[in-house]
């Protein structure tokens, strides 16, 4: 039955590549950055609904998120990139996962408009779920009174979700950006459901870990902005649960999430390095998900590569003091 719902997975680049086999489905929107707690009793009940009705459930994101579309560079880091939040989302139980594109056509249509030609035209849906303050369509002026006065005439049912509260507020991905930026991976960890962590496939760098006495598995961010800029310890392990190391499927390390201010110039690229503890090996080309656990400092410019190292093995020694008494 596991293996049959994998391969019912299926991630929908647009609008224009939706099939008629793509018809008759149990929906729900939104950006779900971090595939939180909140989202994930979204989810929970989409699934449900999906299962009672026999059909398959869609969750419905955008790309670029509409508020990075309107706020550009001034818009807050993502929690998690594309890819993460696909798989995120399929490994929630989601059967397929619609992504539009999001432009100035889809900005500018409105919200019926978006309710008809989307929902019921592209994917002719049977019942919606939405959370509880779920806006839409241009102005955000959608609501969920407009999906039900729709739905009645178009032939689909919609319902909201509860919201979910931790620790007496609402779960968001902006109180989770907040824990993050403020250290408390215990609550970030608490408001995801899961700790936090990034992952990526491990590429060639310029090797200046190595010569400063620290090499590290360099994992490229691109474009992706991370909530997190500083040194951490950190925990490591292989995408696919393999080994890293001969009996080892988990490694501590210490890591740099940024722009490496010491050695790049303007225009850096981010990058998240990782040095292993106690491993030698080559990574190149694995895809690795490195886990958060405590924030040593902030990234900082140093005077010189001499000093550098020396901050390298000072943050190298306070990382493996940390694991000592939290292991």
């Amino acid at each position: 039955m596991a293996q049959e719902r994998e391969e019912e997975r299926e991630l929908i680049r647009g609008f224009h590549n939706l099939r008629p086999r793509h018809r008759g489905c149990v929906a729900t929107i939104g950006s779900f950055d971090g595939v939180h707690r909140g989202h994930q009793a979204i989810i929970a009940q989409l699934n449900q609904r999906a299962r009672e009705h026999g059909l398959p459930s869609v969750a419905i994101i955008f790309e670029p998120q509409p508020h990075e579309f309107f706020s550009g560079e001034k818009a807050p880091a993502r929690l998690m990139r594309f890819k993460e939040k696909v798989l995120a989302l399929f490994e929630a139980g989601v059967d397929r996962v619609l992504c539009l594109q999001f432009n100035e056509t889809l900005r500018n249509l409105s919200a019926e408009a978006f309710i008809r030609r989307i929902l019921v035209g592209g994917l002719g849906i049977r019942h919606l779920v939405v959370g509880d303050d779920f806006r839409f369509g241009c102005d955000r002026s959608g609501d969920y009174r407009l999906l039900q006065k729709v739905g009645a005439e178009a032939g689909f049912s919609v319902e909201d979700t509860a919201t979910v509260e931790i620790r007496g507020a609402r779960v968001s991905s902006t109180r989770i950006r907040e824990a993050l930026q403020d250290g408390d991976f215990e609550l970030a960890q608490a408001l995801l459901g899961k700790p936090y962590r990034i992952t990526g496939r491990v590429a060639p760098g310029r090797s200046l870990g190595r010569q400063l006495g620290a090499p590290t598995a360099n994992v490229r961010l691109h474009r992706y902005r991370s909530p997190l800029v500083g040194v951490y310890t950190v925990r490591t392990t292989a995408t696919n649960g393999s080994e890293l190391a001969s009996g080892r499927t988990e490694i501590d390390g210490v890591a740099n999430v940024g722009f490496r201010p010491t050695v790049e110039g303007e225009g850096a690229q981010p990058l998240l390095e990782v040095n292993l503890f106690d491993f030698s090996g080559d990574l190149y080309g694995r895809e690795l998900a490195v886990e958060f656990c405590h924030k040593l400092r902030d990234e900082e410019k140093f005077a010189s590569l001499e000093i550098l190292k020396e901050w390298i093995a000072r943050d190298i020694e306070n990382a493996k003091a940390w694991f000592a008494q939290n292991s």
